[in-house]
């Protein structure tokens, strides 16, 4: 058994029952597979139901939900009736995992676990201070565990689709910092990506809506693949897409950076 596998397997049988908050990505989905196989009825599945939520995501979760057996129990974490989120101020993420975790934890009295990893902790994470106060704990973080070590543990599990998902991030972190959160606005950029990647398939696309432009991030080889005519076609499409949302701005292409959107302030850094 890999090391990896095997310590995870003992923090998730120390913790004993459990909630694991799925959003639908690698780290959460292999944490809840391992949860129910480690813990079988003692391990619930827990995952939000927003607009913030990529609808590929939430579909993944309720897809393996059926498949696995999971005890799985779908929330509105209403963040959206929080103005502190809605603000879009740069630590946005707080409120949303505040809202988020208070509403898991009124649905049962048991430990809730995130898919939280090493790679997470070097970051600017202000979610993880939500988690703190709510007591979250994070198994793989526990099992020292990074990113790559929770993509070998899926394809171990034999979860091939799990482990080679790329990193997709509430649909919120697409809107630039200061932008108040319009949840009509994020199915249209749910909307303009699933497009580029039906046309494109790309490794990366991300539809970031800045304050004067709405900005296409992609990978840097589809970006170079990408001939002129379909560049224009996208353009429109994706303009017009967001226009029935209410943005209307010039559309562009480039190269993806991870977080681009997120403005930090100077005091922060």
């Amino acid at each position: 058994m890999n090391e990896h596998l095997a310590r995870l397997r003992s923090v998730i049988n120390d913790i004993g029952p459990l909630a694991v908050a799925v959003s639908g990505g690698v780290d959460s989905m292999t944490l809840a597979v391992m949860a129910h196989a480690v813990l079988r009825d003692d391990a619930r599945m827990l995952h939000a139901s927003s607009p913030a939520v990529p609808a590929e995501a939430s579909e993944r979760v309720r897809r393996y939900a059926q498949r696995m057996g999971w005890q799985l129990q779908i929330v509105d974490a209403g963040e959206l009736a929080d103005p502190n989120y809605v603000a879009n101020p740069h630590d946005r993420c707080f409120y949303c995992k505040t809202n988020l975790y208070a509403a898991m934890a009124s649905q049962f009295d048991c430990t809730l676990v995130s898919g939280t990893n090493t790679d997470d902790l070097s970051d600017y994470r202000p979610g993880l201070e939500a988690a703190a106060s709510h007591r979250v704990r994070h198994p793989f973080v526990e099992a020292g565990m990074d990113k790559a070590a929770v993509r070998t543990v899926a394809r171990e599990l034999a979860l091939s689709d799990l482990a080679e998902l790329p990193a997709s991030p509430c649909l919120s972190s697409r809107v630039e910092t200061g932008i108040p959160i319009d949840p009509v606005v994020l199915g249209a950029i749910d909307r303009a990506e699933g497009l580029v990647q039906r046309r494109l398939n790309p490794q990366t696309a991300r539809c970031r809506v800045r304050d004067k432009s709405i900005v296409m991030e992609l990978d840097a080889d589809s970006l170079g693949a990408m001939d002129a005519v379909t560049a224009v076609q996208l353009q429109r499409e994706i303009g017009t897409i967001l226009a029935a949302a209410g943005v209307y701005q010039p559309v562009t292409f480039a190269a993806y950076r991870m977080g681009s959107a997120f403005l930090r302030p100077a005091d922060a850094i």
